[in-house]
């Protein structure tokens, strides 16, 4: 009778180990069928670098949002109050041209969506890229780099060009190793 209860309580925990092995490996086709685009603009390469990380740790598909009209330093010079970046930053309005496109956007489940701080918030040509796609139930999570501001009113300001996404809280992420950006990106799933 021993031997028969040990040997059924062996079958109960080997079909147990096998129907959680197979849990486990649907979740990860889950996971794994979820495509991710990590989407950038820099215009000074600092924000390029953390997004190539964040591609890295997500194994997501890196896109560098570029501008039809290239920013210069004189564009930038954010204490200069005609300076194109700081007019654009106070005139949310403002759709620079972008001069490239993603190839099926529509197959990106969850955008990591990165960008500079410009006066509290993000590049208006960031909401142009937006408006360029239908965003409608994509999960957005923004990150940005920054000089000195902090984030401010980024995720308001982009909700304008996306209100139908999915909008993950945005974070600045300055000076971030690898292992990091692994971190923060396991702690937004």
């Amino acid at each position: 009778m021993k031997k028969i209860f040990l040997a059924l309580l062996a079958v109960t925990a080997i079909v147990f180990v096998a129907c959680a092995s197979k849990e486990k490996k649907g979740a990860e086709a889950v996971e794994a069928a979820t495509l991710v685009l990590v989407a950038v603009f820099s215009a000074q390469g600092h924000t390029k670098a953390v997004a190539e990380k964040i591609a890295k740790a997500t194994g997501g598909d890196l896109f560098q949002i570029e501008p039809e009209q290239p920013y210069t330093e004189e564009d930038l010079d954010g204490w200069n109050d005609s300076a194109r970046g700081t007019l654009e930053a106070r005139d949310r309005s403002t759709r620079p041209g972008i001069a490239n496109k993603v190839r099926n956007f529509e197959q990106y489940d969850t955008i990591y969506l990165g960008f500079p701080i410009w006066w509290y918030t993000a590049p208006t040509i960031v909401n142009t890229f937006l408006e360029s796609y239908n965003t409608d139930g994509k999960v957005i999570i923004p990150f940005a780099t920054s000089g000195g501001s902090s984030y401010g009113e980024s995720t308001k300001d982009l909700k304008v060009s996306a209100p139908k996404a999915i909008f993950k809280p945005g974070r600045v992420l300055n000076n971030c190793t690898q292992q990091d950006i692994d971190r923060w990106v396991k702690s937004v799933k």
